[in-house]
């Protein structure tokens, strides 16, 4: 049985018999090219990310790597949307830590 996912990006509708489960944040990264699984969920970066940034505006791109014999979920692109910076690392916002220095 699968771990459950919490993550703003996964999707899942059960209604009615549905088995349809998604990723939102691969859907809408232009550069994926490899299909999204549901065992990508279990060791990908982005809810940790989500959960340790210092940035409550953090917007991220994401894409499927091929690493040896597995896949895994790589963040490729992340920027503060609150102040329009690209950033180094999703974990940390310059800007948003010296708001909360204040």
């Amino acid at each position: 049985m699968s771990q459950p996912v919490n993550c703003r990006y996964f999707y899942g509708d059960y209604h009615r018999g549905n088995e349809r489960e998604t990723c939102r944040l691969l859907e809408e990264s232009p550069r994926n090219e490899r299909p999204w699984k549901r065992k990508l969920c279990n060791r990908c970066p982005v809810p940790i990310f989500l959960l340790t940034s210092n940035c409550r505006s953090l917007v991220l791109e994401a894409e499927v790597k091929k690493r040896f014999l597995s896949e895994r979920v790589e963040v490729t692109f992340s920027i503060c949307s609150k102040h329009l910076i690209e950033l180094e690392d999703p974990q940390f916002c310059p800007r948003c830590a010296e708001e909360t220095e204040e």
